[in-house]
């Protein structure tokens, strides 16, 4: 399968993905859109026309509460929808928390609120997706996809050792496999399905980081001060690899794929530590997508 191509690159922003793009009379639920990159998600989808929902745990005017790791919040979520959505991206997120933290029902956090909350979002969803005729589903991921595979034996950490950047890249992993599972799935629905990787971009998703891995990572300065390195992003342009696949018409009917943050779609590459840019074979393997969609459903139907 060729790589798809797109006229943009890494410094393009979400409004000019969408520039002359009309989204009017589409509907859109973006989760954890209110801040980072999802407000920024938010406000070109809005900018285009689009009937955007925001999903967020602290709701306000204009937004519906969604709790991502509690089943009952996203089946109240999904139960409370009429009609069609046109699309749903998947943006909420936490990264890289210290020590093994759990949601109520014991799955490990990161797992919980990246990967099966969304999971059950979005399959709750199926029907309404169908009934738009050509909706989309956008999995927010990560490049730490390329560091862990998805550990179908002790998924939340219940017997090897904790370690932050293995939960959080293994829920990573599990978005993009969600992606490829939803592809195999519904495509006679009308229902696409892509992930991507938004690139370096100073949002609240570091919180939980220590100075030090900002440091390492170029982030900070000895005074603990913020910088921002060439490599990195702004909020604008982080979010436009998420627009681009809600609603680009480029992306009509392109389903079951990765797109890395430069607006490109990525290779395939053997995942590891010395991995740096693609999508590694085990994060888009069919035959993992389906033994994690089964798991999924079991997991969501059980808590």
């Amino acid at each position: 399968m060729t790589r798809m191509g797109t006229p943009f690159n890494a410094k393009t922003t979400a409004a000019e993905i969408l520039a002359g793009v009309d989204l009017t009379g589409r509907r859109i639920i973006v989760t954890g859109g209110a801040s980072g990159i999802g407000l920024e998600t938010v406000r070109a989808l809005r900018g285009a026309g689009a009937e955007v929902t925001v999903a967020t745990r602290n709701p306000t005017s204009g937004r519906r509460a969604l709790d991502l790791s509690d089943l009952g919040s996203v089946r109240a979520f999904v139960a409370g929808w009429i009609g069609p959505v046109h699309a749903i991206v998947a943006n909420a997120g936490i990264m890289a928390l210290p020590t093994r933290q759990v949601a109520a029902n014991g799955w490990e956090l990161q797992l919980a609120t990246n990967f099966l909350g969304h999971f059950a979002l979005i399959t709750g969803l199926r029907e309404n997706l169908r009934q738009a005729g050509d909706a989309r589903v956008v999995m927010v991921s990560s490049g730490a996809q390329l560091l862990a595979p998805f550990d179908f034996d002790d998924p939340h950490f219940e017997r090897r050792p904790y370690d932050p950047w293995v939960a959080y890249a293994q829920s990573k992993t599990a978005d993009v496999l969600l992606a490829v599972g939803a592809a195999r799935r519904w495509a006679a629905d009308g229902i696409t399905a892509n992930a991507l990787e938004p690139g370096y971009i100073h949002t609240n998703l570091q919180r939980h980081l220590d100075d030090d891995t900002m440091r390492a990572a170029g982030a900070m300065d000895d005074e603990g001060n913020l910088v921002t390195p060439d490599h990195y992003k702004t909020p604008e342009q982080g979010a436009a690899t998420s627009v681009l696949l809600a609603g680009s018409p480029l992306l009509e009917g392109v389903t079951g794929r990765f797109f890395s943050s430069d607006n490109q779609e990525a290779e395939v590459v053997s995942g590891g530590p010395d991995a740096t840019t693609g999508v590694a074979a085990w994060s888009v393997d069919p035959a993992a997508a389906d033994r994690l969609w089964d798991y999924a459903l079991t997991a969501t139907a059980d808590r």
